[in-house]
């Protein structure tokens, strides 16, 4: 059985695969199969999409709806940043994730995931939580970070052979200067080609870059910075592929990305909105625990203040599409949160993505969208902007088909199954992603025979409005779906949009 890789660029952008930007990946694009309809999951933020990945189920299952969220087994009335150590003092008390993750699956056969990754904290953990379970059938596998490993005795293991440290310390935050992000990301390859494939022999290893995230956040999309490290990043990706040739090159490699990109054009302290409003903290009467998440923002409250929030929330200028939970009711303005598979026991009263629009930045590339942090002129992401729910997907190896191109919609939600159905494994079919087919060789389609022109493919928008005292609030959700499975396209809302 031929080995998989997942490679994971954070935050890429389809646009910004190309010979000169990224020539390694885009020579990897057109020897292979590429999606050119792949889509995150909302709220487009990675730790969201990280659960997605790796249970293949929407953020209404597996529980993880956001980087910033509230977990009501936890505490429910506080939003947590889901980072470690936090998510170590969650699973203390309850399951992090609702679903089993492909650790879990693999695990329960006798094979390993194994994820090396360069981004949060939060990020490596959800790549296995169980990773090295004293007992059970969870055990094995691992989850290598800069700060942790699980299982934790792991990190002292291979900081002694790669470091230490383990992986080379932050000392500034400029990528031209003092941040070594290239010594990082080498490190990262080192890692995976000289420990995971090289002695651990995993069924399926996850190589997580963070850039070009962590620069687009700190310069903007299309900044010198960000430029230089899209290009280290690529560099790095090349020296995998070079490994993997001296091997022999026999593995399937899938290249994605969490999510897109967008500039920030505004910034709104919604905490500090709220207050003002007359909306207190959550726990007292009326209130409201508000989760940021970048370009979208989750809200827990009463079902009776929901219906207030909302119609304050309508009448902002930077409000755009608002979901509602089947908890909240029916609200006035608002869509079903089911609509983009957010429906489920730790779903927000009420999910907002802020407004955006396609105009270019400075560097020329196209989306806008206001945020809860950060500053103008910076990256984010989190909304359900079509610059920010495109994402990417590669793929290459003795398993897939190419060259070729796939127009179908994909998703980060159907990478788990995929993987299963490539190693024969069972537990698929209880996904709410599926098996992507349409981009394997004609030997592993099963019938029938699942080719882009066979796939039940519908789009469908849905809309909703309401009066506020600043116009006519409009909103419109654009979802598709192939047989079962939900890909959001795009929403878009505000004050008299049209």
């Amino acid at each position: 059985m031929n080995p998989i890789i997942i490679v994971v660029f954070d935050g890429l952008q389809p646009t910004q695969v190309t010979p000169e930007l990224m020539p390694a990946l885009a020579r990897f694009a057109a020897e292979g199969v590429a999606c050119h309809n792949h889509h995150a999951v909302f709220p487009t933020v990675t730790r969201a999409n990280v659960a997605s990945i790796v249970t293949g189920h929407q953020p209404g299952a597996h529980g993880l709806t956001g980087n910033t969220l509230v977990i009501p087994e936890f505490d429910p009335h506080r939003a947590i940043n889901a980072l470690e150590p936090t998510l170590s003092e969650v699973a203390a008390r309850t399951p992090v994730l609702l679903r089993p993750t492909l650790g879990d699956i693999l695990g329960r056969h006798g094979q390993e995931y194994i994820a090396v990754g360069t981004g949060t904290s939060g990020n490596a953990y959800l790549q296995h939580p169980n990773a090295g379970a004293d007992s059970g059938a969870n055990a094995g596998g691992a989850t290598i970070h800069p700060d942790f490993c699980l299982p934790r005795e792991l990190h002292g293991q291979l900081a002694a052979r790669f470091g230490p440290p383990l992986f080379p310390a932050r000392d500034g935050n400029d990528i031209g200067g003092e941040y070594p992000v290239a010594a990082k990301l080498s490190r990262a390859v080192d890692i995976v080609t000289e420990y995971v494939l090289a002695q651990r022999l995993p069924a399926v290893s996850l190589l997580w870059f963070s850039e070009p995230d962590s620069a687009q956040h700190a310069h903007g999309v299309g900044s010198g910075e960000a430029v230089r490290a899209l290009g280290e990043a690529d560099r790095q990706f090349g020296r995998l592929l070079d490994w993997l040739e001296r091997q022999s090159g026999d593995a399937n490699v899938l290249v994605i990305s969490d999510h897109g990109y967008s500039t920030i054009s505004g910034v709104i302290n919604l905490e500090a909105a709220l207050r003002e409003a007359g909306f207190p903290p959550g726990g007292e009467s009326g209130g409201v625990t508000v989760a940021p998440n970048g370009g979208s923002a989750l809200f827990y409250a009463s079902a009776d203040t929901a219906g207030r929030l909302a119609r304050w929330l309508t009448a902002q200028p930077w409000c755009g599409p608002l979901l509602a939970s089947a908890a909240a009711g029916d609200i006035t303005g608002t869509l079903p949160a089911a609509l983009i598979g957010l429906e489920g026991p730790r779903v927000p009263a009420l999910a907002m993505s802020f407004r955006w629009d396609s105009a270019a930045n400075r560097a020329g590339f196209a989306g806008h969208a206001y945020s809860t942090s950060l500053a103008p002129g910076q990256g984010q992401h989190g909304s359900m902007s079509r610059h920010e729910t495109r994402s990417v997907l590669f793929a290459r190896g003795p398993d897939f088909k190419g060259p070729a191109a796939v127009e179908t919609p994909t998703g980060n939600v159907d990478i788990a199954p995929t993987i299963l159905r490539l190693l024969d494994l069972p537990g698929a079919e209880t996904m709410h992603g599926r098996v992507l087919r349409e981009i394997f060789r004609e030997s592993l389609r099963e019938p029938p025979d699942g080719g882009p022109d066979t796939l039940d493919r519908r789009t469908t928008t849905h809309e909703a409005e309401r009066d506020t005292p600043n116009g006519r609030y409009r909103q419109a959700l654009t979802v598709s779906r192939v047989g079962a499975t939900l890909y959001v396209e795009q929403g878009s809302g505000g004050p008299d949009a049209g």
